[in-house]
């Protein structure tokens, strides 16, 4: 028998019981994680896009090469699903038998989701502005939206109709004329009706059962059903975000979006139940997640490690948890929290929770993160849904130099010029001087006819 198991035999039937939780996440000082574990960590990202770009780029290069019949093949090779050309794109029917199969409470809650990300999207708008740089001289910048762009909405593990809304609505706001989504088909080659119905209240335009690499090959090259986009946008696995980052020097990108993860600061005042479920909420996503506390308070490790084995033995995704967490879970013992803090720069986690007597002092010194959520009251999962902020984050350390999605993601600003027969006369003992030393004639020459007027 594996030690593993435990069995009860009973005449009706053999039943497998369940172990008690074993937490297996690593508990250490900042020193010895810094030795130990740092520069792999912050190289997170990197690795998996090395491990996995040959594979990708031969999956890449097949669905460029061969269109719906590539993405038809790996839907069944990858997913077993097998699915004809005209299947590929959902039907009118398939919508409208979505909005049959869902309560009334469910649709109110996407619209109140919608509402609120539509609220805080809006806000970023820009008219277009202009600066005086000179007297004469007037520089400026307008905002315009993308023609055509392309979403990603992973499925695998879990069914995400949160980044249906996180995705479209700030696309339609942007005022995108053609927005197209790519989620992998359910096992009997449908999509979940949630996922439907939020993405026809978003306003999404047209929908294909394709998931993976192959889908965003399709919406980078085109296929016979599906046409390229200006730019793809939205999170999925390690695979997906490799792909993302090769076809990026032919299609834009919002940022990579891989595995989640969450990095906690955290003093002895903080709750360590809050602290527990926020850790287990985010290894629940995937087995790749990674997740980190960070506290000057030895108690509070201690207190947090006996709350996770209590709330582990409850998840429904049990295994996916104890996996994230043994692999990529982290309890570190800073010896203040100014450490807590600088370890947290270096790291630039997708999610930061600040769980202080301080939040703000500890936030006026964060400088790399995805999403900050300050105090007790504003785990996660108030951001992944209802706030209005967005879900879609830099992670693998990404957030050093990538913002989230937002308004500007689907945006181009366009610089605009003024300038007056005096603004010209300012500027031309400058540009003469500058233009003469590279050796443009033709520019000295466009500033000279017009001073001669």
């Amino acid at each position: 028998m594996s030690p593993a198991k435990f069995y009860h035999l009973s005449l009706e039937n053999l039943t497998i019981l369940k172990p008690r939780a074993k937490i297996m996440i690593k508990s250490m000082g900042i020193d010895e994680f810094n030795a130990k574990f740092l520069e792999a960590v912050k190289r997170r990202g990197e690795s998996q896009f090395e491990e996995l770009k040959a594979t990708v780029q031969g999956i890449l290069d097949t669905v460029k090469r061969d269109g719906d019949p590539a993405l038809l093949a790996y839907g069944e090779q990858f997913d077993n699903i097998k699915l004809t050309q005209a299947q590929l794109l959902v039907s009118p029917k398939e919508f409208s038998d979505a909005y049959a199969q869902l309560d009334l409470d469910t649709l109110d809650a996407l619209k109140q989701m919608k509402n609120n990300i539509a609220t805080f999207h809006e806000a970023q708008k820009r008219e277009l502005w202009y600066v005086e740089t000179r007297k004469g001289v007037s520089v400026g910048q307008l905002m315009r939206p993308l023609e055509r762009v392309g979403l990603y909405v992973p499925g695998g593990k879990a069914l995400y109709p949160s980044t249906v809304i996180m995705t479209a609505v700030p696309a339609k706001i942007a005022g995108v004329k053609e927005v197209i989504l790519c989620t992998p088909p359910l096992p009997d080659g449908s999509i979940n009706p949630l996922v439907l119905v939020a993405a026809k209240e978003a306003g999404v335009d047209a929908i294909y059962k394709v998931g993976g690499v192959q889908a965003i090959g399709a919406m980078t090259y085109g296929t016979e059903t599906i046409s390229p986009v200006n730019k793809i946008v939205g999170p999925g696995n390690k695979y997906v975000n490799a792909a993302k980052l090769i076809v990026s020097t032919t299609v834009g990108i919002d940022l990579p979006a891989g595995p989640s993860e969450v990095l906690i600061i955290a003093d002895e005042t903080a709750n360590p139940e809050f602290i527990a479920i926020d850790l287990i909420s985010q290894a629940e996503h995937d087995e790749n997640a990674y997740c980190f506390l960070v506290t000057p308070s030895r108690s509070l490790i201690e207190q947090v490690q006996a709350a996770m084995k209590r709330l582990i033995s409850k998840q429904v995704r049990r295994a996916i948890i104890e996996k994230a967490l043994k692999d990529n879970g982290y309890l570190i013992l800073s010896e203040e929290l100014s450490q807590a803090i600088d370890l947290c720069n270096e790291i630039a986690p997708e999610h930061l929770e600040i769980q202080t007597q301080n939040d703000e002092m500890v936030l006026s010194r964060i400088n790399n993160a995805g999403a900050i959520f300050m105090g007790k009251y504003s785990p996660v999962p108030v951001g992944d849904y209802a706030a209005g902020s967005n879900h879609v984050l830099p992670t693998g350390g990404s957030a050093k130099i990538y913002s989230g999605l937002s308004l500007f993601s689907f945006m181009k600003l366009i610089d605009v010029v003024k300038c007056s027969k005096v603004g010209i006369q300012t500027l031309a003992p400058w540009i003469q001087i500058l233009a003469g030393f590279e050796g443009l004639d033709a520019h000295l020459h466009s500033i000279q006819m017009r001073l001669d007027l």
